[in-house]
């Protein structure tokens, strides 16, 4: 099953492309504001956030910095967890004692697998477990180690995060709620870390160090049935503390097909009222359950169009079948909308021509519709032609030589034709006038006509005298 749950979420991560989440759905508010610094809440079949507080404060991470050590580890070998095999260095050990830090119950020189790495990470928090990934990984150098951590969180679109140890011991490792989320959704990727995370119990096997098998027991106690924290539709989570004052916490949740990945920085340990002294309060699981069982009954993904109904509709040119044709979406859209009022709370902006022109078939894509709520959108879907609408001939042409004899165009043939046919009637007319002036001056009859015959007889008149 949760193999399955990986595959899925895998997909819509993919699908996404690490896409940020669609701003928060506003207007909607919990019944109590957690008391948590910081806190994000995002639907992963939607991509929607539902809640967000100061998602962008850099906190400190504590143990969810375990998160990116194991996703680390799990990029490069992810399919040799059960075949790499590392021992524990002394230096471990040095660098762990007197600080009080949950441990694994690893033991220098002793040899475990990556599997019981990544266990001892996930369930029982060990931050020797982390340690030996960040020694095995960085060539005995942590610090190189702490390097690749800041590449990836980089890589992964996170903007307030910085490590300084593998495990979150020292305070300098600072995350925000919303870079955690990125880190948990980047893990959800992998098999291992989804059934590591669903575990309340896991058994190490026995060692040189251990004469035979022990158990570690998760610090999520969401997951575990007996426990006042349970709930049934958490799926796994990590836990980070470096006080007893507050809890951090990262974690996913899935009811009746619908996923989500909850963040809070920094609970304060009075929100927990099932703790008798605040070195066991719980604050992020006591907020983490409030937040999710008013999100689960306050949104559910539904169809937010029907299919089956138009959604609006246009008038159509050039047909005398129908004046309209009725609109309908090509998609139900299904998405997370509040559970009181659904898809009658969405806005819907159209992008339509004025009218649509014939012929047109049923099912012709001819615009769109894009759907919001409280102005933030939720997707945009295409509208399909309802009906078959076939063409006029007749008055299609006759509305095309209508529009072609009012058209600016022809408007301007016109004019330009009548510019050009006055200048010709004014330069035919001009040439006309200055041939009827030159015509009058050497006419037949003329003196100069008299003078030219006068000329021309001369001879003759002089040939006869001699």
């Amino acid at each position: 099953m949760k193999k399955r749950l990986a595959g899925i979420l895998a997909m819509f991560i993919l699908a996404v492309a690490l896409a940020l989440p669609a701003a928060a759905m506003e207007g909607y508010a919990p019944p109590e504001e957690p008391t948590a610094q910081a806190a994000y809440v995002v639907n992963l079949d939607t991509n929607i956030v539902v809640y967000e507080k100061n998602s962008e404060a850099s906190i400190t991470a504590a143990s969810l910095t375990k998160m990116m050590t194991m996703l680390l580890m799990l990029k490069t070998y992810q399919d040799q967890l059960d075949t790499v095999t590392v021992t524990m260095p002394r230096e471990i050990d040095d660098i762990l004692y007197g600080t009080g830090a949950s441990l694994a119950d690893i033991r220098p020189g002793e040899t475990v697998t990556l599997r019981n790495l990544l266990y001892g990470m996930e369930v029982q928090s060990g931050n020797e477990a982390a340690y030996i990934v960040a020694f095995f990984m960085g060539n005995n150098d942590p610090d190189t180690f702490v390097a690749m951590m800041n590449e990836e969180a980089k890589a992964l679109g996170c903007t307030g995060t910085v490590f300084t140890d593998p495990c979150g011991l020292n305070e300098g490792n600072m995350t925000t709620a919303r870079d955690a989320y990125l880190i948990l959704r980047a893990l959800l990727e992998y098999d291992a870390f989804v059934e590591a995370a669903g575990v309340t119990d896991y058994q190490m096997p026995a060692n040189t160090q251990h004469e035979s098998p022990y158990n570690l027991h998760t610090t999520n106690s969401m997951i575990s049935p007996s426990s006042a924290y349970y709930r049934a539709y958490t799926q796994g989570g990590k836990t980070g503390s470096l006080a007893s004052g507050w809890q951090n916490f990262a974690s996913w949740h899935t009811q009746n097909g619908e996923t989500y990945i909850s963040v809070l920085l920094q609970s304060d340990a009075a929100a927990d009222p099932n703790a008798s002294e605040p070195k066991y309060a719980k604050p992020a699981l006591v907020e983490t359950a409030n937040l999710m069982d008013w999100v689960f009954s306050t949104f559910s993904i539904a169809p937010a169009l029907d299919t089956t109904s138009p959604i609006t509709e246009r008038p159509v040119r050039y047909s005398t079948d129908a004046d309209t044709v009725m609109l309908y979406p090509a998609d139900n859209m299904m998405t997370l909308l509040p559970a009181d009022g659904g898809a009658d709370l969405t806005q819907k902006t159209f992008d339509l021509p004025e009218y649509l022109t014939a012929p047109l078939k049923q099912g012709d894509v001819v615009g769109t519709v894009t759907l919001s709520i409280n102005g933030e959108k939720l997707g945009t879907v295409d509208l399909l032609a309802g009906s078959t609408v076939t063409r006029n001939q007749v008055l299609f042409t006759l509305t095309k030589v209508g529009e072609f004899f009012s058209s600016t165009y022809f408007k301007v043939v016109i004019i330009l034709t009548l510019v050009v046919v006055a200048v010709y009637a004014f330069v035919w007319v001009c040439a006309i006038l200055m041939g009827g002036s030159r015509g009058g001056r050497g006419k037949p009859g003329g003196r100069a006509a008299k003078r030219r015959t006068a000329y021309r007889s001369a001879p003759a008149r002089r040939s006869r005298r001699e």
